[in-house]
């Protein structure tokens, strides 16, 4: 050695010192590397059992591995995809078997009863007796401009003529 101290025991203190320091950082090291090792490989075991799954033991039930829950996914898909494609088959135009065509017929018996542009009341011909208009200030859009008093029906509680 280079540096000495001149004091032999103090010499051989100081390098026993160093080599038992320099051993406990190398074992401190070697500890906490064989730790993260130890913590990996419970992780990787972790992950083995979830992806191939557990049998049961007393008290606890299975638990399905990855491939099996992949499995129960596609058959809950494939029932959703066949109600998907009964909904779509409402929705669109087709042969006339399908809720979007009823209701296109139903619009178009609609159409032919009350069109767009309603021809306005008329009394029939030759009815002129009690005929009187709407009440002034009366807002109601079903009371008719025109009614006929001595027909009897026409207005709610009518019985005609005078």
């Amino acid at each position: 050695m280079a540096a000495e101290t001149g004091v032999p025991a103090l010499d051989t203190v100081l390098v026993w010192g160093g080599a038992v320091s320099l051993l406990a950082g190398l074992v401190t090291l070697l500890w906490r590397l064989v730790r993260g090792l130890i913590r990996f490989g419970r992780r990787v075991d972790d992950f083995i059992d979830d992806w191939q799954g557990e049998p049961p033991r007393p008290g606890v039930p299975a638990r399905p591995g990855v491939m099996e829950r992949m499995e129960g996914m596609e058959t809950r898909m494939g029932v959703m995809e066949d109600g998907l494609a009964r909904v779509t088959h409402e929705l669109y135009p087709n042969s006339g078997e399908s809720l979007r065509d009823a209701v296109d017929l139903a619009n178009r018996r609609l159409a032919l009863l009350c069109p767009d542009n309603p021809v306005p009341a008329r009394v029939p011909g030759g009815d002129t007796r009690g005929d009187t208009r709407r009440p002034a200030g009366d807002t109601d859009p079903d009371t008719l401009d025109l009614t006929s008093e001595d027909t009897p029906g026409d207005t709610p509680g009518d019985t005609g003529g005078h």
